[in-house]
């Protein structure tokens, strides 16, 4: 029986020398002396490097003095994910011992991804655990020095997670260190979160944007081009859409405000999508997804607010929070929902100090040990029930009606009623939220005439319904009551009786809104089935009408 290769065997394979003659004739030969930068930290767009002779020691530098975290020789190769993804780089490539190098550009990498699959699969494979034993080498990356009851460093700490940036925080609560760093640079408490960059600068109180551009994810974006297809949210379907229309040939830029992943990504595990039937959890489903579409050449901005578009003539005009405009052939609306709000006092004082709206591994952390409650009868509260009760003490799911079995799979209601530490209150609704700096205590009302109750909960998680993330396209393309995207049939004869129709020259097609050559796709289209898989599908068949409606506009 062979054994499985170790995370150390996957991330630094050696390669074969079939493999080194096919990278040989699609790059470029070059010798190289001690002490040269092949790349550095923060570069962009880097080469990719096979060693001949020699070999290239890659240091990382984001604890303040120089450490070689990695020493490849003849025979092996540089790299990671920000190869394919466009950011800068984490570490430098140094070459430590004199030979040759063969050197291939980002392009000839990605056609060697493509055209020659079982070598992409091993250089895919390095990459992505290369950068996951990287964090667990300790890199530091950027610094976020705040409370944990606060709700703007939580939001900080979820963009970082949600993204992949490496980063280190100060905890001022816990970690002693952190308050005497502010103090000797002058700054208060009161005045965090504080982040420091991998250049070394401070930022108190930095926006999204901010934070995105000094870790090095901000993309610059090109707005005298015409995309072939502009795609609006990077969750399941817009992930999917991305991963067609580039593996088809389409330029294609996909655009989100937050993170690759939309409310999938924020789930601890999927366990009910086809192919993976161990589960998944939604972090590393979009992760995967967002580095196979830039396999294929897909762009990716993050984080990048889309407020509104409009048609001139052919052409979609995409507006950003920014002033800037965008320009596209077509567009895929892939926005996604998001989680309603209780209407209950104080709520968004404890936003981010308590009250959560996902269930990563990040909040987990942060109640460990603690009574907490869970609201919602659906999968996705089921899902973070039995994902929390692994770290608190307690987990109190609260349900509205009096069968959790109502909208809730079979599996998890199973597991629910198994697990020891869960107790579910049916009948029951938040009606109060108490606490000084961060939440303690949740109140219950009952809608059965049962006395309230007062739980000592130190963490609401909230999953009771959702609303459409489509605010951007009012007076844009017709919505239903709710605020999803009609599409199609869907689409009343008043939306689709003016000249923009007259000038196709034909009805919408199925994923179509009232707006010639904008599909709709996932959980914001009107009549959706909201599941991963059914977004997977929606925006991967998405992509045949793009290509329809294309072929007619020429």
């Amino acid at each position: 029986m062979a054994c499985m290769a170790t995370d150390q065997e996957l991330a630094f394979p050696r390669l074969s020398a079939r493999q080194i003659a096919d990278l040989r004739s699609r790059g470029t030969v070059r010798d190289v002396s001690v002490g040269d930068v092949l790349f550095a930290d923060g570069d962009r767009d880097f080469g990719f490097f096979v060693v001949l002779s020699g070999a290239v020691e890659i240091v990382e530098l984001s604890s303040g003095s120089p450490r070689v975290v990695a020493m490849h020789e003849s025979g092996e190769f540089t790299g990671d994910v920000d190869m394919l993804t466009g950011r800068g780089a984490l570490v430098t490539g140094r070459v430590s011992t004199a030979g040759a190098v063969v050197a291939l550009e980002v392009k000839a990498l990605r056609r060697v991804v493509n055209e020659l699959p079982d070598l992409g699969e091993l250089l895919m494979r390095a990459f992505l655990m290369r950068r996951t034993l990287l964090i667990g080498q300790g890199l530091e990356g950027v610094k976020i020095i705040g409370s944990r009851f606060s709700p703007a460093t939580h939001h900080l700490r979820e963009f970082a997670v949600r993204n992949g940036i490496p980063y280190t925080w100060l905890d001022l609560e816990h970690d002693a260190g952190a308050e005497a760093l502010l103090h000797a640079a002058g700054i208060s408490p009161d005045a965090t979160p504080v982040m420091i960059g991998r250049d070394g600068q401070w930022i108190s109180n930095p926006s999204i944007a901010q934070f995105a551009r000094s870790a090095g994810l901000d993309q610059q974006l090109d707005v005298q081009a015409n995309y072939d297809l502009v795609v609006v949210g990077a969750g399941p379907a817009g992930l999917a859409a991305a991963v067609y229309a580039a593996s088809e040939g389409l330029q294609t830029l996909t655009l989100d405000a937050m993170a690759a992943g939309g409310q999938a990504g924020t789930s601890s595990r999927i366990e009910n999508y086809l192919g993976f039937p161990l589960g998944i959890s939604g972090l590393d489903l979009a992760q995967n997804a967002l580095l196979q579409a830039q396999k294929f050449g897909a762009q990716f901005s993050v984080p990048t607010v889309v407020t509104g578009l409009r048609r001139e003539g052919g052409t979609i005009v995409v507006t950003l929070d920014d002033g800037s405009v965008l320009h596209a052939r077509a567009l895929v609306i892939a926005s996604g929902i998001e989680y309603r709000r209780l209407e209950v006092p104080r709520l968004r004082e404890f936003e981010g100090a308590g009250v959560y709206y996902a269930a990563t591994e990040m909040e987990a952390r942060l109640c460990g040990g603690d009574e907490i409650a869970v609201v919602g009868g659906g999968n996705s509260a089921g899902q973070a029930t039995m994902f929390l009760s692994r770290y608190a003490r307690r987990v109190h799911l609260v349900i509205r009606g009096d069968n959790l079995g109502k909208s809730m799979s079979r599996y998890l209601v199973d597991r629910i009623e198994r697990t020891d530490n869960v107790s579910v209150h049916f009948n029951r609704v938040v009606a109060a939220l108490e606490g000084a700096q961060s939440l303690t205590r949740v109140g219950l009302r009952s809608l059965a005439g049962a006395d309230d109750l007062l739980l000592d909960a130190k963490a609401l998680f909230l999953f009771i319904g959702t609303a459409p993330r489509t605010e951007w396209l009012r007076d844009c393309v017709a919505l239903d009551t709710k605020g999803f995207v009609l599409t199609g049939p869907a689409l009343p004869d008043a939306a689709i009786a003016d000249d923009a129709w007259q000038f196709v020259k034909r009805p919408p097609f199925f994923l179509e809104t009232s707006m010639p050559g904008v599909f709709a796709a996932g959980d914001a289209r009107s009549g959706s089935v909201k599941r991963v898989a059914s977004a997977v599908g929606e925006g991967s068949m998405s992509i045949s009408f793009v290509h329809a409606h294309l072929e007619k506009s020429t």
